[in-house]
């Protein structure tokens, strides 16, 4: 008469469980960078919303801001991951008064690829921003805040530029890396 094996040998477990391991060890980061830029596509989506009343309103009255209604533009300024959402004076440079609206990240609750080296708490937020060129209509946008961008009124092709605090830019939306 013959045993019938049943169950499975020592060997056999070992090198499933080596599989398992090998397949974690590419998912995680994987996951980890699909949550980040999940996250980040956040700022994209509160900056959207605003994008056609804020070119509406400059292009009627030559203010750029988001100030809760008195201008007639209310808008979600902030979100889940993004601290808050800023438009015209907030978003200024040594130049001046922009055309840009940017997107600060929140400091805790966020990826860690959302934070300033990797840290909650270290003070400065990592941003994004988008920029309204009023000589041609057109909106760019950048990883960092508006710190680089210049005044619309320069020259005609002014775009949005990389400023400080940048997130990662393997997070960013292709159409803005």
């Amino acid at each position: 008469m013959k045993n019938i094996q049943k169950g499975f040998t020592l060997i056999e477990l070992m090198i499933v469980v080596a599989i398992i391991g090998i397949l974690a060890a590419v998912a995680i980061p994987a996951y980890g960078d699909y949550t980040a830029r999940a996250q980040a596509a956040e700022a994209f989506t509160l900056m959207d919303g605003v994008k056609t009343p804020l070119t509406e309103l400059y292009t009627s009255t030559g203010d750029f801001i988001i100030d809760g209604g008195v201008s007639g533009i209310s808008a979600i300024t902030s979100g889940k991951y993004v601290a808050a959402l800023t438009a015209g004076t907030a978003a200024t440079n040594t130049a001046g008064s922009l055309t840009s609206v940017q997107a600060d990240f929140k400091q805790a609750g966020v990826s860690s690829r959302l934070l300033v080296g990797g840290v909650a708490n270290s003070g400065t937020a990592m941003s994004v921003h988008m920029y309204y060129n009023a000589d041609n209509g057109s909106w760019t946008c950048a990883n960092g805040d508006a710190s680089a961008d210049v005044l619309a009124t320069t020259g005609g092709n002014e775009e949005a530029r990389v400023g400080a605090n940048p997130i990662p830019s393997n997070v960013l939306p292709k159409a803005c890396s």
